[in-house]
């Protein structure tokens, strides 16, 4: 089915040109959202509670830590140098 919706110019901009970065067209970028809205069941748009992205970025971060190699932490490395220049 066709629908024809108003979008304020920047914003289709920034949108189509995401899209293009991502190899997705507008079209697949909108059925993805409107799934989403009512897979959520929210009454508002898609869109995540603060609460909810912070959570989700700190699981990320954990995640990291948990997957990083072992050794030193790339500032320990920094520092490491650091002091070795201003020893040398």
């Amino acid at each position: 089915m066709k629908a024809t919706i108003d979008i304020p110019d920047d914003l289709y901009r920034q949108i189509k040109a995401e899209a293009a970065l991502r190899g997705l067209t507008v079209r697949e970028v909108t059925t993805r959202l409107y799934r989403r809205w009512l897979r959520e069941g929210e009454d508002e748009p898609p869109g995540e509670a603060p609460a909810v992205w912070l959570r989700s970025w700190l699981d990320a971060a954990d995640e990291a830590i948990r997957c990083a190699p072992a050794g030193r932490s790339a500032r320990e490395e920094l520092a490491a140098d650091r002091q070795r220049l201003e020893d040398g």
